[in-house]
């Protein structure tokens, strides 16, 4: 039997989440600010693009709050 689907803390999780890529975002920010001069182009293209998608993951996390609220 299936168990119920229980969404009592989808937000805190999308919370944390959100909190985790804003993090790992600085992060790469930082690194790149301070090295990617010595960095080979590719990896610093493949850090900026993995940035973007961070970014767009965050919107995503945000929307589904939105309709977590709409929810309750």
């Amino acid at each position: 039997m299936a168990k119920p689907d229980d969404r009592s803390d989808n937000v805190e999780r999308l919370q944390h989440a959100i909190a985790n890529t804003m993090e790992n975002m600085r992060e790469a920010k930082d690194y790149l600010k301070a090295h990617g001069e010595e960095m080979r182009p590719e990896d610093k293209a493949a850090m900026e693009e993995k940035n973007a998608r961070r970014e767009e993951a965050i919107h995503g996390f945000r929307a589904e709050i939105q309709d977590e609220a709409h929810r309750q």
